[in-house]
């Protein structure tokens, strides 16, 4: 009996725990869903629970304030849809041939996370937890970055304004003017920011 007992206790407690998970993740997919739509400047705790099927308290007792909720967000989407991934790159010898594979992948990511992208990159500088919660992110791209500008053989100013190309090449706010504003394919602005950046090293 004692033995019965403790496998059904075990039983409801991980039952317990994975039904908790499941509220959480049905939440950050709410807010997701609204910071796509609307904006995270835009989204209240209220949409959110109407949104998940929950209680207001519900959605606090998971994420009890915007830094958490913003990093739920943020663990969610990545796992969706992961930025671009540079050890493919770092196999590619040519810089310029390594930079054109790159944006192939870092453009097609940005249309196809448009609109949460605008919204968060219109809404961040007025949600200091929002860019805390991104800041790995804002890492990571740091990252992409370093690894695109390796290579290229220029050094001091040069190579500073390399860098701070090949950085401007990799905003969302660049694929953005270029292709929605400027009317630009995908593969013509690859070729606009391609030319910049050669043009800073004289290749």
């Amino acid at each position: 009996m004692c033995a019965d007992s403790a496998r059904r206790g075990k039983y409801r407690l991980r039952r317990r725990a994975e039904t908790m998970l499941q509220t959480r993740r049905r939440i950050a997919e709410a807010a997701l869903e609204l910071h796509a739509s609307v904006g995270p400047a835009e989204t209240t705790i209220a949409a959110i629970a109407e949104r998940a099927g929950v209680q207001r308290q519900t959605v606090y007792r998971h994420f009890p304030d915007d830094l958490a909720l913003f990093e739920g967000c943020v663990e969610l989407q990545v796992s969706k849809d992961p930025p671009p991934d540079p050890e493919p790159w770092r196999q590619i010898a040519d810089p310029r041939e390594r930079l054109t594979v790159a944006l192939a992948d870092v453009y097609a990511y940005f249309r196809r996370g448009e609109n949460i992208l605008a919204n968060i990159s219109r809404d961040m500088p007025a949600l200091p937890a929002l860019r805390q919660a991104h800041e790995g992110v804002t890492e990571h791209w740091v990252t992409l970055r370093d690894v695109l500008a390796e290579g290229w053989g220029v050094r001091g100013p040069r190579r500073t304004m390399l860098v701070a190309a090949i950085g401007h090449a990799l905003e969302f706010t660049t694929w953005q003017s270029l292709v929605r504003r400027q009317g630009l394919s995908a593969k013509k602005a690859i070729a606009v920011m391609e030319e910049f950046i050669a043009s800073i090293v004289g290749s």
